[in-house]
């Protein structure tokens, strides 16, 4: 039988925050030993990664990765009704990724040792975002 939680976080604005507990804590109150978990965000402005857990220079290298392919405020951006992080959020995201499937083994995920799923927040400001983790297995 599926499990499913939609979480809620507050962004203080762009940057990356640490779910993995978050959704963990999910996956062992589903009771599932074997299985997926699909992490989906119900937004267009911030996204979903699985990435370095350890070394937060990593994190601040792909936000530097990601300035230079979607920079704010671009002059040949139509979508600006919330400001120059506007678009940008938008192409951030669908750069990325709104949804993550997971294996889920010995009723827990199955990350490797230096991974940890993140929530990726690409506008500037405050946003409060919902994240819905489906559990499916046995």
């Amino acid at each position: 039988m599926p499990h499913q939680s939609i979480l809620d976080f507050s962004m203080s604005g762009r940057g990356t925050r640490n779910i993995t507990a978050a959704v963990a804590q999910v996956v062992a109150d589903s009771g599932v030993q074997t299985g997926l978990a699909h992490i989906f965000v119900q937004h267009t402005s911030c996204s979903l990664t699985v990435t370095e857990n350890a070394d937060p220079d990593v994190r601040r290298d792909l936000e530097t990765i990601l300035a230079r392919l979607a920079p704010d405020g671009d002059p040949a951006y139509r979508h600006d009704l919330e400001g120059p992080d506007d678009m940008s959020a938008h192409a951030r995201s669908i750069l990325t990724s709104t949804g993550l499937t997971v294996p889920v083994g010995n009723g827990r995920l199955l990350l490797g040792t230096w991974q940890g799923i993140f929530l990726w927040e690409h506008r500037t400001g405050p946003q409060q975002r919902h994240v819905v983790i489906t559990v499916m297995g046995e």
